[in-house]
């Protein structure tokens, strides 16, 4: 049997070494690129396997006596904060590499060592012109790990536990312990993602509220051109409205996802029970003054236009922050043709928070109302700083300027 050169394995090593780290960081700098419009952006490293990693497990594979190819010289490690973004990272992985096998890694493959390590390695062909721009590497794939932060997080543990100590866990204790925390994380990783797809379809069902509630509130007024999509950026998918309230009220998430799919569904009567039955709960001051304001848009939706706005009025009292309260409260009053006190309720929401083009809009139509043209024509300019294009606002503005002769 003939022994390797441990000094000519290395020279060799040694030799391609360079060419290896810079295609490593280009395959990385290529996966960081294609995964950069993630919603929830995956951390990307690439690492280049060390001599003495590559010299161990070159004996391994002698030992073996199997002929197997040492593919990982050069790796790259996707961690994804979400079980589902691995399937969205593998998607988009095909759509740039070719990959030659995907291993999905679970415990029920594994030795009892690795106490239920997951991970989905992918072999990768490195891109020829990766090897034209670098030069020859010695090797032609590489591996593409990809796992959940939490994953991540007990790989690492794991090799410090198991792999680098020469006694691994031998009693039932002991491996009981591992085996429990491994499925902690895993149920962690579980209930990490039920939580994003409910806030997920929690803001998709309120997005979709605030739309149908701006089209109806421009087709109440008449005020604006009925081709227009009136939709205020601020109000679609903005934090505050999305209430999460699982460590304390899972009952409290269910009914505010049902309100909001009959809110959606035109349902209004069902929706308001729905708040009411949030409200006879008494959530904290923050998530109430949310919940009465989502109420609020129920009632103008159903026209019970004084209810809205003690509503509204509540949810203030309890937030006096939230400038979309007041925004509210100051649509509801324009509906009823109380301009004078919808300017007060935008400019009382412009105070809170000035970035608001469609609440100067809006205002500015009040003041049109009440025939001020020179301030509706300035409120109109204050909107178009902040959103140039929007072309209800130029229509608006052309009307303006025709009435004053400018």
């Amino acid at each position: 049997m003939k022994l390797p050169n441990k000094y000519d394995l290395q020279t060799r090593y040694e030799m391609y070494l360079p060419v290896m780290n810079a295609i490593a960081k280009d395959i990385e700098s290529r996966i960081e690129k294609l995964l950069q419009f993630f919603p929830s952006r995956p951390m990307v490293k690439s690492r280049v396997k060390t001599f003495e990693s590559f010299y161990k497990k070159h004996i391994r594979i002698l030992q073996s006596k199997e002929d197997i190819p040492i593919t990982d010289l050069i790796g790259i490690r996707v961690v994804c904060p979400f079980i589902d973004d691995i399937s969205l990272v593998i998607s988009r992985m095909k759509t740039i590499f070719n990959i030659i096998e995907i291993d999905k890694k679970t415990s029920s493959k594994n030795s009892f060592k690795e106490f239920g390590y997951e991970s989905t390695h992918l072999l990768i062909q490195i891109p020829e012109d990766c090897i034209t721009t670098w030069g020859d590497c010695g090797c032609t794939t590489g591996e593409v790990q990809i796992r959940t932060a939490l994953q991540d997080a007990w790989a690492e543990v794991e090799h410090e536990l198991v792999y680098k100590t020469e006694f691994a866990p031998l009693d039932e204790v002991m491996k009981r312990k591992l085996a429990a925390v491994s499925a902690s994380l895993s149920l962690a990783d579980t209930i990490f993602q039920d939580v994003r797809n409910y806030q997920w379809d929690l803001s998709g069902q309120n997005g979709r509220r605030w739309k149908a509630f701006f089209k109806q509130v421009d087709e109440s007024t008449g005020m604006v051109p009925q081709d227009s999509a009136i939709v205020p950026v601020d109000s679609v998918d903005s934090d505050d409205d999305i209430v999460c309230q699982l460590s304390t009220s899972n009952s409290i998430d269910a009914l505010l996802l049902n309100a909001l799919y009959a809110h959606n569904k035109k349902q209004f009567n069902q929706a308001i029970e729905f708040y009411t039955n949030i409200l006879d709960k008494r959530p904290v001051d923050a998530i109430a003054s949310v919940i009465y304001k989502h109420r609020g848009t129920a009632f103008v939706a159903n026209s019970q236009y004084e209810n809205a706005i003690n509503d509204f009025t509540e949810a203030l009292r309890l937030d006096p922050v939230s400038y979309k309260s007041a925004y509210c409260r100051g649509i509801a009053y324009s509906i009823t043709g109380n301009h004078f006190k919808a300017i007060e309720d935008f400019t009382l929401s412009l105070d809170i928070n000035p970035y608001q083009s469609f609440c100067y809009y809006r205002r500015g139509l009040s003041f049109f109302h009440i025939g001020d043209f020179t301030q509706a024509l300035a409120d109109c300019n204050s909107a178009l700083l902040l959103e140039p294009e929007e072309q209800v606002v130029l229509v608006f503005k052309k009307m303006l300027l025709d009435k004053l002769n400018l």
